[in-house]
Parts: C-alpha cells; structure tokens; sequence
C-alpha cells in the first residue's frame, strides 16, 4: 500500500507517524510525506528508514492508496480532488468536507459502515466532537437524547506548535510572541476559532453540526461554548445530558465501560476522574463524575477527557484507513 501523509512536520502529522507506526505500518510498502515547499527535499524518518519529502503535485503523481490530510481547509480543499482523480482515498483532517453532505463524517467505531468502496474524500470530526460522540452514541441507542450543553476546556496543542510556543515563552517572561489575542498562561480564553455572525464560535458550531451528523439525528438539540485552556495533555469537557427514557446510573456506568474506545474513570471517593494528565498519548476517550443533574428529569452530567492529538485526530485518521484495509478497498 502507498500513503502520503500530507502534513507531515506539523504537530498532528508528527502524531500521525507515531500512530501509523504503530497500527498500520505493517500494511505500508511505500510512504510519501509531504510538508510545505521549504521542506521538500529535505529527509524524514518513518519507521526508521529515511525518506523525501514530496511537494503535493509529486504525491499526486505517485498515484498513492491512501492520502491523509493535515494541512487546513483551504489546502485540503485544492487538492484533496487531485488525488481523488487518481483513485486515492483521501482521509482529511480539517473541517472542508465534514459537513458536505457527499463526504462521509467518520468516528470508526460509530459508524464506520456508512464508508463504501465510492467513499473517496472521507471526513475526520473535529477532535472536541470526537471524544463527546464516543460517550454520546452508546446512550442515545439506549435513552434517546433529547438535548445536550458542553462546555469544553481544550488545549493549546489543538492550535497547533505556535501555540505552545506562546504558552512556553510567557512562563519565561516572554509576551511578544502572540498566537491568541491575549495571554494564555494563567488564564482561560471562551473563543476556539473565529466568531460567526451568530456570537458563536466556528469551533462550537461544529461541535454542535458534526454530531448530529454523525450521530445520523437532527433532533438533537446541541449547545456549547469553547474555551481555551493553557493545558498540553488533551481536552477536557463538562457534558449535560437530557434523555427521553428513563435512566439508570449504574446502567449507564457500566454500559459507557463496555463500550469500545470509551474508558470510566469514577471513584471519587479515591478523587479518581479523568484528566488531561491521564489521558496524554492514549487512544482512548476518558469519562467520569456521571451523575443525575438534579435540575431536571432524565438528565445527567459528566465530565470527557482525550488527547486531542491522538483520538482526536491521529488515531481517529489511522483507524480510518485501517477500515479501508479491513473492507479490502485498498491492498
């Protein structure tokens, strides 16, 4: 199998490699990584054996199996049907094809089957949907969700490198280099991504249209609020719940830990939750303090952690293409 990882030196294509290395490399006969044109040319290491990087036209060239995106929506946009024309799948990791209605939005262990041999350009969510659909989806086939309030508390790395350079370099007294509008360390910031006419956040609104369409039910009534936290480990967000059915909380405990991906951490009488601590450079979503919310009938609270890097977007892409090789659409 060829793939070409687009992206490559950035911050979730470096999380890429570890993960393809870890649960596709066996499957990949030649990789072809790809990064902005300063960088071709230049040697990258895979598996420890080095490679070239590519410019996009000479990964389209090589007429790949698989191609995961990396690079932002504008990029993904221009070329993502380039290699499509040559019969590649494509996997993207930015917000382009999420909500096109021709794109298949994927959470593998959701629903994986909606992917068919024809599903060219294939959507990765957005890391904040990700780990709240995990929780999400195995109590809506049981309680039926009526409406959902998350609040995130998401880390810098989902800006990517330059945002970690902010936060590191205002812990050394360092204020001049500015990726956010304000100071980071030490402080919260409620705007993830630009605001829409509506006073909402691009980033909440996704949230908000990717899981109802990945959950395949419009009548979920979703709302939410973004925040930026000075944190590296992952996301963290606090989830209200309303049902239709009646609920059960040592049902739902038990139903969220047999769930695929999906790790309960609740033992408060030992202060055991989950954490962005926890959750650092592990696959799987994290959930804990569930409990009734005793404002309203069928109604829960809890509280979702995952590495945004990782589920969030590496491990998610990965487990994408490892469908396409489990279905045999690529050899």
């Amino acid at each position: 199998m060829k793939l070409a990882l687009i992206g490559a030196t950035g911050l979730v294509g470096t999380e890429m490699v570890k993960v393809l290395q870890e649960r596709l490399v066996d499957n990949i006969t030649e990789f072809i990584p790809v990064a902005s044109e300063k960088s071709v040319g230049k040697n990258f290491v895979f598996n420890n054996k080095s490679y070239t990087i590519h410019s996009m036209q000479a990964a389209v060239d090589a007429k790949c199996d698989i191609a995961i995106f990396s690079a932002g929506g504008s990029v993904s946009l221009e070329w993502a049907p380039k290699f499509e024309a040559t019969g590649c799948y494509v996997i993207d990791n930015s917000s382009a094809w999420r909500m096109n209605p021709n794109n298949a939005l994927i959470v593998p262990e959701i629903n994986a089957d909606v992917i068919s041999a024809s599903s060219k350009i294939i959507a990765n969510p957005n890391c904040s949907t990700i780990q709240l659909v995990m929780v999400l989806a195995p109590l809506h086939k049981i309680y039926k969700i009526k409406r959902v309030v998350v609040s995130t508390y998401q880390s810098i790395t989902g800006t990517g490198v330059k945002a970690v350079q902010q936060m590191e370099s205002e812990r050394a007294g360092d204020y001049s280099n500015k990726i956010y509008p304000h100071n980071i360390d030490k402080n919260c910031i409620p705007q993830c991504d630009v605001f829409s006419d509506d006073d909402y956040t691009k980033e909440e609104l996704k949230i908000i249209n990717e899981t109802q369409k990945i959950l395949q039910d419009n009548t979920i009534r979703l709302t939410s609020t973004a925040v930026r936290v000075p944190v590296v480990g992952g996301h963290s967000e606090s989830v209200n719940i309303e049902f239709e059915n009646e609920i059960n909380i040592d049902d739902i405990k038990q139903l969220l830990n047999n769930t695929e991906g999906v790790v309960v951490i609740d033992d408060i009488a030992n202060s055991q939750y989950p954490m962005p601590l926890n959750a650092k450079g592990k696959d799987e979503v994290f959930v804990g303090r569930i409990r009734r919310d005793k404002s309203q009938d069928n109604s829960i609270n809890l509280w979702i952690v995952a590495d945004n890097l990782r589920k969030g977007a590496a491990t998610n892409a990965v487990q994408i293409a490892q469908y396409l090789v489990k279905k045999g659409f690529v050899v």
